[in-house]
């Protein structure tokens, strides 16, 4: 026979068999309280040192039913609030991503998963955040119940940022901060294509900075630099939207201008040279010098094969305008 002792004033006694297996009941029962309360205080930890936000929706309630502690920290906005009102989440997410995150959502539904979705949020301090979101449904509809979507918000801000510095880099000549040679004629061939397709004018420039070398021999190439980099910014002074200008050698630079008739384009490439012409740089050692571009202009025709044949009939120009004397514009 299971008996327990218990100790009472008068000294040790027995308790009835019944009593006794109450009494380890009850025992064991808070031992499992104190298991349980281990395990929750260890998920707690776990979900605060996770850098993503875990979330579950009802789907049929249209109610967050769980969020992780990083919501507060990556979103920056009350977690009691949005397990209040759904609303919530709608109004973090920024505008132009509403409607791909409410239809990408939708998908969950029919697919069953959707294995990575990117949005941006709005945090209450005005920060705008990129989330990479993965989710999936954790229970189906049924007769009872609606389905429950679950899933795991990254915050990959950083990441897109390199992302974009990477782009950047891989377009942009650093110098100047203009195209690079190979992004502009990548550009520039898709706008030929346009062009030819749908049989719309298109002026193609080449300008070549007057004795460039001579500038870097007397004045230092820092001098040189500044001077690349002016004439760039001239460059992309006088661009109409959808133009391209693009730094395309050492000292030569490129422009494309998409539907542009050709008297609009000589107008163009006169004030740029004009433009150029009123530049004044001092060197080191206070000697004041300005500088000249030449300057060649062609247009598409019916008989161009491809973007290069525009660009031979430039590059013939501009080199023509260097033998007349420079610091000209020759039209071919």
């Amino acid at each position: 026979m299971n008996l327990v002792k218990q100790r009472s004033e008068t000294g040790v006694g027995i308790l009835p068999p019944t009593e006794a297996q109450t009494l380890l009941a009850l025992m064991h029962a808070r031992a499992e309280v104190e298991r349980l309360s281990e395990r929750e205080h260890l998920f707690s930890t776990l979900m605060g040192a996770v850098n993503a936000v875990l979330w579950a929706f009802d789907w049929q309630a249209q109610q967050m039913i769980y969020v992780s502690p990083a919501y507060e920290q990556i979103f920056g906005r009350s977690a009691a609030l949005l397990l209040s009102d759904f609303g919530e989440w709608r109004n973090s997410i920024y505008p132009d991503d509403l409607e791909y995150a409410q239809q990408s959502m939708l998908e969950v539904l029919e697919k069953g998963a959707v294995e990575e979705r990117e949005y941006r949020i709005i945090r209450t301090d005005g920060q705008l955040r990129w989330l990479s979101d993965k989710c999936f449904i954790a229970r189906s509809a049924d007769s009872l119940h609606g389905p429950i979507i679950v899933g795991i918000a990254e915050d990959i801000t950083e990441k897109k940022q390199l992302e974009g510095e990477l782009q950047r880099l891989a377009t942009i000549d650093v110098l100047t901060q203009s195209s690079n040679r190979r992004y502009f004629f990548e550009c520039a061939q898709r706008e030929f294509d346009l062009a030819r397709q749908y049989a719309t004018p298109m002026a193609f420039q080449l300008l070549d900075i007057d004795d460039f070398k001579r500038i870097n021999d007397t004045h230092g190439h820092q001098m040189g630099d500044q001077v690349l980099q002016r004439v760039a910014q001239c460059g992309s002074s006088v661009l109409r939207r959808g133009d391209l200008f693009g730094r395309i050698g050492g000292e030569e630079f490129a422009l494309l201008l998409p539907g542009c008739q050709p008297d609009l384009a000589e107008q163009i490439a006169e004030r740029l040279q004009r433009e150029i012409q009123r530049l004044v740089f001092t060197s080191p050692d206070g000697q004041r010098f300005g500088v000249t571009i030449s300057l060649g202009v062609t247009y598409l025709t019916a008989s161009d094969p491809d973007l290069s044949a525009m660009f031979a009939r430039a590059d013939a120009a501009m080199y023509t305008a260097k033998r007349l004397g420079k610091n000209q514009v020759i039209v071919a």
